[in-house]
């Protein structure tokens, strides 16, 4: 094999050279076997040198894919960064810093900041990973009846009831069946187990979209700005162009159709073919829940202009106020008329959010509609590639879209832990909400679902100038400075986008109720002291 190989490249050799003489611009070459027909043997003249000198390191950031380079992800970035080290810091010499404990409200996890899971979901998962133990008499006594039904009605649907094993790479057929009735439920109208995707949260299915829409820079996918990071991070990362489209702060961060068709026209104009519009209802970071009539027009606009429709439904649990609630587009389409010839449509939920919070969980899944065969056949491929998600995370996002109903043993236990939770986050929403409102030269509109606020500050040109001078962001030098005094994380809001020459911090929620009159106060003495050491004179 090796003389076949090395006589193959001999002969290989000769001919490029010859071929290189008549015609530089083409280059024939054997593959490398009959599995790949995209692999080539590499001609020793094919290019320049470009081996690393001699005892340079093999990998530098010249050397790297620069599309790494390009992508950004605010949420654990610079501020985060500082934040572990001074919390690590305090542990190893209590005292040394003004504060005792670091308030991480940068990021949506809410059982690190001490939100207890869903009793019956645990008790689900838990009998699952064990099975053995729902033969024993005790576990009559320490689980619940329906927590135990469930169990095996998940368990006869696994094959072996392993749920150590691999499974389907759509997910486990039983749990997209009990996905879908939950999806039909919500809504109202027939959801297909077959377009139910499995992932390791919301996440992996927004890159799987984003991966099978980008194939160059020229293609683009309208984002809202401010948006979540994951987007602009996944665009960059697949070689796409983000098109931005600027939400209306003043009217509660409102989505306005002049600005996407004026966006949409501009990109078009620079020859962008825009792929898709990305929609996160309710908002990240800015929390508000679209209007259901903005919603029809934004699936109108869709379905004329020929654009996949995005919908971000992971906070679909958290709305605060009585005055909204949430709609999911596939509902808002079907209402209208429009099937699965009509419009594209891809949602995303996710069982890190909501009441449930279960982030390390890694649950979720995407509801593929109105794509052809010959396209879900290479969705699904690339599903494969992963081989499948996470088993407890199916289970979960099955139990997420089918919780207790009114009869079952743990309901009214379910219902209370469920609706306490809620509440909390609508009081800690209204708390902060007021307290931003407050204070000198910030505004903030109120939280109408999700987890966060993004309140606007008025910075005075004394701090913009010092935060140049520290080139930095001035709204991350703001966020910088509220951490080393009070030990509070926040994300700039540079790192999500924003209107030029205005400036933001995302805060989320999530704290517990009794820590949130400490936030309150801490970031108000830091902020009276910030605005008065930078006040222009």
């Amino acid at each position: 094999m090796r003389r076949f190989v090395a006589e193959r490249a001999r002969d290989l050799l000769h001919r490029t050279r010859s071929l290189q003489r008549q015609d530089r611009r083409r280059l024939l070459c054997p593959p490398l076997s009959p599995f790949s027909s995209q692999s080539r043997f590499l001609s020793s003249a094919s290019a320049p040198d470009s081996h690393p000198p001699m005892g340079s390191p093999p990998v530098t950031l010249d050397t790297i894919n620069p599309k790494v380079l390009k992508c950004e992800y605010a949420v654990r970035g610079e501020i985060v960064s500082i934040a572990q080290r001074l919390q690590q810091e305090l542990k190893e010499n209590p005292g040394s810093h003004p504060f005792d404990e670091i308030l991480y409200c940068n990021i949506g996890n809410p059982q690190s900041l001490g939100q207890q899971p869903i009793t019956f979901f645990r008790e689900v998962l838990a009998l699952c990973d064990h099975p053995s133990i729902l033969d024993n008499s005790e576990t009559q006594g320490l689980f619940s009846a329906d927590a135990i039904e469930r169990a095996w009605q998940i368990l006869d649907q696994i094959p072996g009831r392993a749920t150590g094993a691999y499974s389907h790479s759509q997910g486990i057929q039983g749990l997209r069946d009990a996905i879908a009735a939950g999806i039909e439920a919500r809504d109202g109208f027939p959801a297909d187990p077959n377009d139910i995707f499995l992932t390791d949260g919301a996440s992996p299915a927004v890159h799987m979209m984003m991966q099978l829409l980008t194939r160059s820079e020229s293609d683009g996918l309208l984002c809202p700005i401010p948006q979540y990071p994951l987007y602009s991070a996944s665009i960059a990362l697949h070689g796409g162009t983000l098109v931005p489209y600027y939400l209306e702060e003043e009217t509660g961060w409102g989505l306005e159709m002049s600005e996407l068709r004026k966006q949409l026209d501009n990109a078009r104009s620079k020859g962008i073919t825009v792929r898709a519009l990305v929609v996160i209802n309710p908002g990240n970071p800015t929390g508000q829940v679209l209007a259901e009539e903005n919603q029809r027009q934004v699936v109108e606009f869709c379905k004329k202009e020929g654009l996949v429709l995005l919908a971000d439904e992971v906070y679909q649990e958290n709305i605060y106020v009585p005055d909204k609630q949430f709609h999911s587009f596939k509902k808002i389409a079907r209402s209208m008329g429009y099937g699965e010839n009509d419009i594209s449509l891809v949602s995303f939920q996710s069982v890190s959010k909501g009441y449930y919070g279960e982030c390390g969980k890694r649950g979720g899944y995407m509801e593929v509609t109105g794509f052809s065969a010959d396209v879900r056949e290479q969705i699904y491929k690339v599903a494969s590639v992963n081989l499948c998600s996470n088993i407890s995370g199916q289970i979960l996002a099955s139990l997420v879209m089918n919780p207790p109903k009114v009869g079952d043993e743990s309901y009214e236990s379910y219902r209370e832990e469920r609706d306490g939770i809620l509440s909390s986050l609508a009081r800690r929403a209204k708390t902060l909400e007021n307290a931003f409102n407050s204070l000198e030269g910030i505004t903030c509109n109120r939280a109408e679902g999700a987890m966060y606020l993004f309140p606007r500050i008025y910075l005075p040109h004394k701090a913009i100038k010092a935060a140049e001078a520290a080139k930095t962001a001035p709204d991350a030098f703001y966020c910088r400075r509220l951490l080393n005094a009070t030990g509070i994380v926040v994300v700039p809001g540079s790192g999500f986008g924003q209107v030029p020459g205005t400036w933001h911090f995302r805060c989320t929620i999530l704290p517990q109720e009794d820590k949130i009159p400490a936030v309150v106060s801490r970031l108000t003495e830091f902020h009276k002291g910030f605005m008065d050491e930078f006040r222009d004179e």
